[in-house]
């Protein structure tokens, strides 16, 4: 064996620490898009909270506006909410869960 080759377990073992640190990031990434739909979706239902009973509101989509009913869209963006921290709170336990595999990994 020569002095730059590895043993063949110690090469499988930094595969195995780099594949949980890419995993790490793509948590991580996927947690603050997350975050920041919520944010960005608490923002649009306290403005359409703000708007008359009597005004007209919009959806989005696809690329048109779409007229709609504004006690449906607040039930809509709420559940989009609620979905959010769902998702971030998976998150959050699948990066704690990599999180410990990596210092096991590292020891």
């Amino acid at each position: 064996m020569s002095s730059n080759q590895m043993p063949p377990w110690l090469q499988e073992q930094l595969v195995k620490l780099q594949q949980s640190q890419q995993n790490l990031q793509s948590i991580m990434t996927q947690k603050q898009h997350v975050e920041l739909e919520k944010v960005e979706t608490e923002k649009a239902l306290e403005e359409l909270k703000k708007a008359d009973d009597n005004d007209s509101v919009y959806k989005h989509v696809g690329s048109v506006l779409i007229k709609s009913n504004k006690k449906e869209l607040i039930d809509e963006l709420e559940e989009k909410i609620e979905m959010a921290k769902t998702r971030s709170t998976v998150l959050g336990k699948q990066e704690i869960r990599i999180k410990e595999t990596l210092k096991e990994q590292e020891s």
